[in-house]
């Protein structure tokens, strides 16, 4: 008799607890009265990479590269400019016109030539100016007639002449225009947005009238006077490559080499 009540008791013991052990294993949890944590919820995507750092600034420099542009050979006697077309812009001058083509010192020097490091820069970004380069229609002339500007520096052109002028901006690599300057128009803003060799800017109303405009991402270059000279300063130390360019004559390059704090010279002669 004792032996079959023990076994009724462990039988009842089980038919307790059989579902309970059920529920636990088709995944479940013993009903404790406290709603469960929900699940969290798996990434639905990964983490989005790190952002890239920013163009490494350019490095400073304190080099200087200097030179003399000069201009061999015999110095053609050219046509001084002819303003008949528009009589307003032939009476803004008192005497003949000298041509900007070929602007030669006493000595030989060479002006309005464009001179730049044309290579070995260190890699980084040197920011634009906010300073504009200004560009005046004034005389019926573009003033200055050689010029460099550096990409996203503001262009600035005036109209000091009180007459109609346009000016029509011929890159190939930047956008063009060609925009109207009426008396009222003294003055606009353009940009530049990509580095680009010197190329013309010119105004259908007269003809005559014409400059050049070199885009560059550095701020090392110079335009020479009638005194032939040039002065590049600020250039971190390194071997460079140097151009210059004048809109008859062509291109020259020569190499320097310029330690922190030196001057390093280049010179160029052009001929016809």
């Amino acid at each position: 008799m004792p032996t079959n009540r023990r076994c009724g008791s462990m039988l009842a013991i089980l038919t307790m607890l059989l579902p309970a052990a059920m529920w636990i294993g088709c995944g479940g949890s013993p009903d404790t009265g406290t709603p469960p944590a929900p699940a969290k919820a798996p990434d639905s995507a990964a983490s989005p990479p790190p952002a890239a750092p920013p163009s490494a600034a350019a490095p400073s420099g304190s080099a200087t590269i200097l030179g003399t542009v000069t201009y061999q050979g015999e110095v053609p006697s050219l046509p001084p400019v002819s303003m008949s077309a528009d009589p307003a812009c032939a009476a803004k001058h008192s005497g003949p016109v000298s041509p900007e083509v070929l602007v030669v010192g006493d000595e030989g020097t060479l002006g309005n030539v464009f001179v730049k490091v044309k290579s070995g820069l260190p890699e980084g970004r040197w920011p634009a100016p906010s300073e504009p380069v200004i560009m005046d229609q004034n005389g019926c002339r573009y003033t200055p007639h050689v010029m460099g500007i550096m990409v996203g520096q503001p262009f600035k052109i005036l109209n000091s002449d009180g007459l109609l002028h346009n000016v029509h901006a011929l890159p190939q690599v930047n956008k063009q225009f060609n925009m109207a300057m009426p008396a009222s128009r003294t003055e606009a803003i353009e940009t530049f947005n990509k580095s680009e060799d010197v190329f013309a800017i010119k105004c259908d109303v007269h003809p005559w009238m014409k400059a050049w405009v070199a885009v560059t991402d550095h701020p090392f270059f110079d335009v020479t006077d009638k005194d032939g000279t040039f002065r590049i300063a600020n250039v971190p130390a390194g071997n460079y490559e140097i151009e210059a360019w004048h809109e008859k004559l062509g291109t020259r390059t020569a190499s320097v080499t310029v330690a922190e704090g030196a001057t390093g010279s280049a010179d160029f002669t052009f001929t016809k």
